[in-house]
């Protein structure tokens, strides 16, 4: 076999898509649920029938190892796409697993330690996968009782419900010890339970933390690949005998991946991985290489094969064209918001394609709101989520009439809020929105963190309280399912106040410093958004770098009044083109709707970008502008419901 240390040199393939997503529901998880239930269960009956305790250790002792393996992918909601089902697996497994914390509480703490991975301050677990070699046995088998000290350190950021159930069930174990004390059953309560639970721990701390991660330097932000590793050789017996925690690189790289596809994942892309010179060792802990792992499946004549990851289409549509959609589903997200989920006839799904960040105009009896879409561009699902304005007519609509089945007007995807993703990017990107402005950030979120896996997300989100925060489930689950790179801060106003300069200096200085960040996302109410942007200015960042979403422009009537003049205005839509006169102080916008109807618009406020055009002739001023970046304007592009003719004549294209 070859010495060579020395990683190829990256042909810089796309970075490895797992090719795995989440199941409707895991079966494999189900049965290994169930066998550890009925092994637990035959092995107390052995102990209540006083029959062999040495087999109900052994046998109750399995169980909770195996039990482990369903609270871990339960944290990750890797169980099922339905949260209630990971919930309910992952809380009635953890009560085999450890008394002295709740499953949600051991979810956050198992979180910090995929973000964290060998910071010997940050992470958890290094108190079992980094110490002195005659204190490891004693740190395996207590190696839950450190995350007792590091929740109750964290227990401000903690929701008061989960610190609650946690508390509850120390109680209660508390008083089961105290009860078996005093009725003289302690010794049974221990063989069924206290030694098999503590053989466990000392399994679980070796295999799951230990051997994947000791003697690895590097963390998981300094380098993905190499804070864990894989075992290769003798996998016919370390999987199963792990449950697949000898590719425990492949869980960190993909946390949402469950535990029985993790060797598939990796052999869908081997040669990718390899490319980033992972750490592998041999089921013995001999260093591999790449060159020396590529060898030996030359050896072993297993071809590799590298798939692409899929990049998001965008819409076929010339210009952005109203399609009658019916309604398939409208659930509710918090008290005064509501998801609007369209079903897409097959016809139509080109049209309706869409990249993050983008959205659509609904119209019903000619009233028009400009809603962004809040699903990820890698799936067909068109959605987005209506905030209630008491009094206002479509919001209330929905919030109180619409139901599944009714049919709507609506726009195909416009606006370009989101940059252009690409599999090798390895950026940090970073998005503060407030109240209703998560939903394009949500989009661009799921679809980054599925697209570029090597990228990074932190999310600032202001909201009044936790109840009023649209998706706070979905971005609980999107941060368990992509730990080490996703980050997310909620500021909820009544606790803390509204995000003002002083909080931002505070996030600018540490957690989210310009000199890290790559490009920023800034959507919600205007003046957030301005302040925020001014902020980031007088710190150096970039404005080409700082993107913006609004729902609303400001008020014309609070800009510099200008004298307008009149002008001839040509345009081009769906094909035709057509001449009509403008009169002084109309926009391109109002006369061209005087000619035809079906021009694209929506927020008639210079904050949406669906009437964008290209100034093919003449020249414009526009009012205000916060939907097309400097790559636009430098292309020509135009809003024209905020475009005045400086010249006698102007041509735009809408089809451009």
């Amino acid at each position: 076999m070859s010495t060579v240390l020395n990683p190829p040199a990256p042909s810089r393939h796309a970075l490895p898509d797992p090719g795995e997503t989440v199941p409707s529901f895991s079966w494999p998880i189900a049965g290994i649920f169930a066998s550890a239930l009925a092994l637990f269960a035959t092995g107390t009956w052995l102990a209540l029938g006083g029959r062999l305790p040495g087999v109900t250790i052994a046998l109750n002792a399995t169980a909770i190892f195996v039990m482990f393996t369903v609270v871990h992918d339960a944290s990750h909601y890797s169980i099922s796409s339905r949260r209630w089902v990971n919930s309910v697996f992952g809380r009635v497994a953890m009560l085999f697993v450890s008394p002295l914390i709740a499953f949600k509480a051991f979810g956050f703490i198992h979180i910090e330690h995929h973000r964290h991975t060998n910071d010997d301050d940050h992470d958890p677990d290094h108190f079992a996968s980094h110490g002195p070699w005659w204190q490891l046995p004693f740190r395996f088998a207590a190696m839950d009782v450190p995350y007792v000290g590091f929740y109750v350190r964290n227990l401000r950021r903690r929701p008061r419900a989960e610190v609650l159930e946690s508390a509850a069930l120390l109680l209660a174990f508390t008083g089961v010890v105290v009860v078996t004390i005093a009725t003289g059953t302690f010794w049974l309560l221990a063989i069924v339970y206290l030694i098999p639970e503590r053989i466990a721990m000392t399994f679980l701390a070796w295999w799951f933390d230990w051997l994947p991660h000791h003697g690895l330097e590097e963390t998981q932000s300094e380098n993905r690949y190499r804070a864990t590793r894989n075992r290769v050789g003798l996998e016919w017996l370390l999987t199963p005998l792990m449950l697949s925690q000898n590719y425990h690189l492949v869980h960190h790289l993909h946390p949402s991946v469950p535990f029985y596809r993790y060797v598939r994942t990796w052999r869908r892309n081997e040669q990718a991985y390899l490319e980033r010179n992972p750490a592998i060792s041999t089921a013995f802990g001999n260093t591999l290489s790449p060159h020396q792992v590529g060898e030996w499946k030359q050896l072993n004549q297993k071809l590799l094969k590298v798939l692409p990851v899929r990049m998001p289409g965008a819409s076929s549509a010339p210009h952005a064209i109203f399609h009658r959609l019916p309604v398939a589903a409208v659930d509710p997200i918090t008290e005064d918001s509501t998801l609007v989920t369209f079903a897409v006839p097959e016809e139509l799904r080109d049209e309706f394609r869409f990249e993050p960040g983008q959205h659509v105009t609904v119209q019903m009896e000619g009233v028009r709101r400009n809603y962004s879409i809040c699903a990820p561009a890698t799936r067909a699902t068109l959605r987005i989520a209506v905030k209630h304005i008491p009094g206002g007519a479509f919001s209330s609509f929905v919030h109180e009439q619409l139901t599944a089945g009714d049919v709507l007007e609506v726009m195909t995807p416009t606006g370009s809020f989101c940059t252009p993703l690409h599999p090798l990017n390895e950026k940090h990107y970073v998005a503060i929105a407030a109240g209703s402005g998560i939903t394009p950030v949500l989009s661009m979120l799921q679809t980054t963190m599925e697209i570029e896996t090597e990228s990074r997300y932190t999310l600032i989100y202001a909201n009044r309280t936790k109840d009023s925060t649209m998706f706070r489930r979905d971005l609980d689950e999107l941060e368990a399912r992509h730990a080490d790179r996703l980050q997310i801060v909620h500021a909820l106003s009544r606790e803390s106040g509204r995000i003002d300069r002083e909080k931002l200096e505070g996030w600018l200085s540490g957690l989210v410093a310009p000199h890290d960040v790559d490009e920023w996302f800034l959507c919600g109410p205007i003046e957030l958004v301005t302040l925020t942007r001014d902020t980031l200015i007088e710190h150096g960042v970039d404005a080409q770098h700082i993107h913006l979403e609004l729902f609303f422009g400001y008020d014309k009537s609070a800009l510099p009044q200008r004298e307008h003049q009149a002008a001839s205005v040509t345009f081009r839509l769906s094909g035709r083109e057509e001449t009509t006169p403008l009169a002084p102080g109309e926009s391109v916008l109002e006369a061209t709707l005087q000619v035809r109807p079906d021009v694209p618009y929506a927020c008639m406020g210079g904050a949406c970008g669906t009437c964008r055009a290209k100034l093919v002739e003449g020249t414009v001023e526009m009012d205000q502008n916060f939907a097309l970046g400097p790559a636009d304007l430098e292309a020509g592009y135009v809003l024209t419901c905020q475009s005045h003719p400086t010249s006698a004549c102007v041509r735009v294209d809408f089809d451009a």
